[in-house]
Order: structure tokens, then sequence, then C-alpha cells
């Protein structure tokens, strides 16, 4: 007789159903009409940029119901196989059911995961800024390998992103960099990688080929719809400077001052945009990082407790890092906060995260709860 995998099958059952229950479908399908109804209104492109709020959200919530259907459905598959391998006593099907019980599983734990982004922003989307710390060149050189990782990790899921702005160094990589990233749960996930990167390897510009501690500051605002709303910004507490694109080593990207810094006088924030053609909207975008910017200052004066939010990160040096990445002498990927690790180094610099966020959001839910009890 075929082994049979039925209480398997229960179980995974059981997590759908409690998963059903946690990700809110019910709702999201309520979400999911009303928004289809406002996506079919004959007037909505009467104002496009609630159009594209309208058309964003519709279809953020058909991808999560669509993935939830799809692994109903999967199960509901193999529970049918399941019978049929019992009643046939088919060592096949048998197997069938072994390899989609294997997919279900990985599937549920990925979705139960999503259920830990249960904070107020969790579902926005993200700016990324990464500024290079100690290290010299090194730490510039590892500013554009961490963005290029973090463009390489929203690539493999599907997610929209744009450079905003890329201030290089003089010999190599990027003194500063920032980029929004947009699509289901950005700013839940990429929150956990605020904080200082660490990178340990032999350094490529070292002519004795000696070893390089070099670090870089990875910090995450959350961008939200209503945000012209919420941050309005006088002008007179604007100072806005155009200069001309410069690329790497200096060289100019274009003829025109076109580039756009934006400084909020008052608090000393900064944004700056260069990748648009012209300067209107380098100005436009500029001023979109800097909202979104504000608006996180102002819910950290709300908040009480800054470390909590922002990780508290003021040294951008020895001792301040969150995560270590490890070339030389051995090869190593460390998480100091929930101690997660891998030695493919390469995987991970190409964009392969979401075992290190799942292991730090898990790690916020487990003391989430040891503060509760």
């Amino acid at each position: 007789m075929a082994t049979s995998y039925a209480d398997d099958l229960a179980a995974a059952r059981r997590r759908v159903v409690q998963l059903e229950s946690d990700l809110d479908i019910a709702v999201k399908r309520d979400r999911q009409g009303e928004l289809q109804e406002r996506a079919a209104a004959p007037d909505l492109w009467d104002d496009p940029d609630r159009a594209r709020q309208v058309t964003t959200q519709l279809s953020r919530v058909e991808t999560e119901l669509q993935r939830f259907d799809a692994l109903v459905e999967r199960l509901d598959d193999l529970e049918v196989l399941e019978e049929l391998a019992q009643e046939e006593d088919d060592a096949s099907s048998a197997s069938e059911v072994v390899a989609g019980l294997e997919e279900v599983r990985a599937e549920l734990d990925r979705l139960e995961v999503a259920t830990m982004l249960g904070g107020e922003y969790d579902h926005e989307d993200a700016i990324v800024s990464i500024h290079a710390g100690e290290g010299g060149v090194d730490a510039m050189d590892w500013a554009q390998m961490l963005q290029k990782m973090y463009l390489r990790w929203a690539e493999s899921r599907g997610f929209d992103t744009e450079v905003y702005d890329r201030s290089y160094g003089e010999e190599a990589g990027l003194k500063s960099t920032s980029f929004e990233v947009r699509g289901p749960d950005a700013y839940g996930w990429l929150t956990v990688e605020h904080g200082v990167h660490r990178l340990v390897r032999i350094s490529p510009f070292d002519s004795q080929a000696r070893r390089q501690t070099s670090f870089a500051l990875v910090d995450v605002v959350p961008v939200l719809p209503e945000l012209e709303d919420e941050v309005a910004i006088p002008e007179e507490e604007l100072r806005v400077d155009v200069y001309r694109s410069s690329g790497p080593g200096g060289q100019s990207v274009n003829t025109t001052d076109s580039a756009v810094r934006v400084t909020h006088l008052p608090t000393g924030t900064v944004a700056s945009c260069q990748n648009e053609k012209s300067q209107h909207q380098n100005k436009a975008a500029a001023l979109r990082v800097l909202k979104a910017k504000l608006a996180e200052l102002e819910r950290q004066k709300r908040a009480e407790e800054l470390d909590e939010l922002r990780g508290g990160v003021q040294n951008v040096g020895f001792g301040s890092q969150i995560r270590s990445y490890v070339l030389e002498p051995y090869q190593m990927v460390k998480d100091l906060r929930s101690e997660h690790e891998t030695g493919n180094v390469s995987d991970v610099l190409d964009g392969d995260l979401d075992a290190f966020m799942e292991a730090e959001l898990r790690r916020r839910v487990r003391e989430a709860s040891a503060r509760e009890t």
C-alpha cells in the first residue's frame, strides 16, 4: 500500500485556514471589488495621481489574492492526488504528493512571514539611501555593491525601482545613492535592512593586496500615497541648488545644469535627483524623496522611541554594524541581530536576501511576544 500523507495534507490545510484569517483574505476580496469599480470609472484619469494610486493598490491586492488562491488550488490538487494514490496503490502519485507538499509548505512559510508585516507603513513603497562610511575608496565601492544587491533583490521579486541620485567617488564607487522600490510590502521587507553593513575583503584598490574593512549605512523610509497632503513645505524653508549631473570619475553626464539638490533648511535634510532629463522633473523627484524623509522625522517624534524605529545608528564604522559580509580570509555573511548566516556570499550579493529578511522579521516577532508576556 502506498504511504499515506493524509495527516500531512490535513496539517497544511489547517495552516491555510489560519493564514486566510491572518491575511484578512475576505477583507481583501471586498477591497478588490471596491478598487475594480473605481478603476472602471470613466473619469478615473481626470486625476492622474489618484488614478495611479487606485491602479497600484488594485494590482497589489490582486497579486496577494492570486498568490493565496494558487496555494489553495495546489493543496486541493494534492488532496485529490492523495486519494488517487491510496485507491490505486500508486507509488508514483504518492511521490508527486511528497514533492507537492514540500512546495506548499515552502509557500506557506513565505506567506506566514508576510503576516509579520503588520506595521503602520509596512505595505508602502520604500526609498532606500546608501552612504559610504569608514573605509575610503573601498567603502564607496561597497556602497555601490550594496545598491546592486538591493536592486537585484527587487528585480527578483518583480518590484519596480527608480534610481534618483548617485554621488560618485573620485576613484570608484559611490559616496551616496538613493532609489525607490515599488512593490507589495516593499517598506516592510526593506526596513529590516536599515543599519550599518560591514564588508571584509582583500582590497582591489590596495597595491599591497591587504585586507580592508569597509562600512556603509543603509537608510530606509516609506513612501506614503498621501504624502503631498501630509508634508507641506513652505518655499522659504527650502534651498534649491542646480548643478550638472556627473558620472564616474567626475565625468559630465550632460551639458546642462539639470540635476537638483533640495535642502530643508530647518532640519538640514537633503534630497537630490539627477536621473531625469529635465530640471523640472529632477526637482519634482527630489521633493518626493525629501517629503518622505521629513515624514519619517515626524513619525519619529511621535513614536517616542527613535532607536526602535530607525535602529539608533550614529557611527558608520566599527562596532555599529548589523550584518557582516566576509570575503577574506573565509566566505560568510552573518546578521548580528538574528544570527542567521550563510557561506554563499556571491548569491547574497546578487540579491538573495529573503532568508536574512525573514530571520530578522521572526526575531522581531519573538521579541515583541516576549515583551508582551
